[in-house]
């Protein structure tokens, strides 16, 4: 990996081409230029016809980080299911070694990055709903704005061939960067028409036989997730839904990825695992309760959820399972004694921050690959979850529920869990929702706190407007 500071455009553009001719293969070239403040949902929508099927968002918490990428530059997939994770991590590594980027400064997540995700369940073979997203499905952006604490980047990735004029990629670069990227960004809201709940009378049925294993002792908890498919008038706008998604969800990830004519959108309030150099960052989320009408009924509900054996046995599972996979890969791993509540719209959860530290070289997608999946969403023991998972839960989960986020040149990167999330199919929308099943478990209050689980999604689609709750 070759970095430019302070060198002008057209020296970096002939080393990426000299780079090409010399090893015969393709040569990224990232050119990384600070802007004005430019909003990346504008940003998202400029590319809505000249880059549709092709773009992605991704928003932090609070809105440290946000990245928006239009344009597929290079698709990365994985052809063996098994080997996933390293297939990936081997071709982005082999990209990042030959690439070439000018930029002022290294900052994270900007320059070439590589957004995507992979599937819950890599022994899953056939991907009917999820014909577009298959296994695994990461891309590299055309065009991609970063927003790092208020400040503003540029980011355009180009791939260099041998005998390329440098001079006509110069002149493409500046077009680019001097071009309107933030077009009319009117857009309008959803009218949904019909929501049929799938297979319910089959969820609740395995939720009795999940119950029964795991009093037999062939289990200690395993996640179950149901369907909801969701009906429009017209086409559903992955716009208008991010932007309620921001609006009324603003401490969750917020992220989408479309793959064409489909897109995978969300609002995960779960973090599986955020890579800054050597320090790692973790979530333990298990263990959920709705929120009450008044300040009184939810501390109320929030006092019930931090004293209840059930959700604090789920939460602990999740705690010591990635303590010990964070410890496989790192000096030190900090973990608090207790959950706390993170509560937000419509539910409120257990929650224990994690931080550890590691080699700053690590692959972000070995330590996706230890933690996944976390018993908040597979179960324990994690292999025998997500086998009996496979086998009996009604839906196909493809990428719900599963890692979904981002890694750059520079070793860092961020993955959430992809939950609280649906699947955009052109006037269709299929949701998704899922809760732990343990010994005590009761089928009617976890269908309950499904249908909790179903409120932003269906909130952030104009849903309840229309009787849908």
């Amino acid at each position: 990996m070759t970095t430019l500071h302070g060198t002008e455009l057209l020296n970096g553009l002939q080393t990426a081409v000299n780079k090409a001719k010399e090893s015969n293969h393709l040569v990224l070239f990232s050119y990384v230029k600070k802007m004005q403040p430019l909003s990346p949902l504008s940003f998202y929508i400029s590319g809505r016809e000249q880059f549709v099927g092709e773009r992605f968002y991704w928003r932090e918490p609070n809105g440290e980080v946000e990245i928006v990428g239009l344009g597929r530059l290079e698709k990365l997939s994985s052809s063996n299911s098994q080997q996933r994770y390293e297939q990936i991590n081997q071709q982005w590594q082999e990209i990042v070694r030959g690439a070439v980027i000018i930029s002022e400064d290294t900052k994270q997540a900007t320059g070439p990055l590589l957004f995507g995700g992979f599937s819950f369940d890599e022994k899953v073979k056939e991907h009917i709903l999820w014909d577009q997203f298959g296994d695994s499905l990461f891309y590299i952006p055309k065009r991609m704005l970063t927003t790092l604490n208020n400040e503003t980047y540029l980011t355009l990735n180009i791939l260099c061939e041998p005998g390329d004029d440098t001079n006509q990629l110069m002149s493409y670069v500046y077009e680019t960067v001097e071009e309107n990227l933030s077009k009319d960004s009117n857009i309008f809201n959803l009218a949904c028409c019909r929501m049929e709940e799938i297979a319910t009378d089959i969820w609740l049925e395995k939720v009795g036989e999940a119950i029964q294993e795991i009093k037999e002792g062939k289990m200690d908890k395993v996640v179950l997730a149901r369907e909801a498919r969701l009906t429009f008038e017209d086409k559903v706008s992955s716009e208008v839904t991010l932007r309620n998604l921001i609006t009324d969800y603003p401490t969750s990830f917020i992220f989408s990825l479309e793959s064409g004519s489909d897109c995978f959108i969300g609002a995960s309030p779960e973090r599986l695992i955020k890579k800054q150099g050597s320090i790692l960052l973790s979530t333990c989320l298990a263990g959920s309760i709705g929120r009450g009408n008044s300040e009184e009924d939810d501390d109320k509900l929030g006092k019930e959820l931090l004293s209840d054996p059930k959700n604090r046995m789920e939460h602990q599972f999740v705690v010591e399972t990635i303590e010990n996979a964070l410890q496989e890969h790192c000096s030190e791993v900090l973990v608090p004694e207790m959950p706390v509540l993170m509560k937000v719209k419509h539910i409120q959860h257990l929650y224990t921050p994690v931080v550890a530290k590691c080699e700053a070289d690590l692959s972000i997608f070995k330590l996706v690959k230890s933690l996944h999946p976390t018993p908040a969403l597979g179960g324990l023991p994690k292999e025998k979850a997500v086998e009996w998972i496979r086998n009996h839960e009604p839906l196909e989960r493809g990428f719900y529920a599963a890692p979904i986020g981002w890694t750059d040149a520079y070793s860092n990167g961020e993955f959430a869990v992809a939950i609280r999330s649906g699947l955009i199919q052109g006037q269709e929308v299929s949701l998704f929702a899922g809760c732990g099943i343990v010994e005590d478990s009761d089928p009617n209050l976890e269908f309950n706190e499904t249908s909790i689980k179903f409120k932003p999604m269906l909130h952030a689609l104009g849903g309840t407007s229309h009787g849908l709750s």
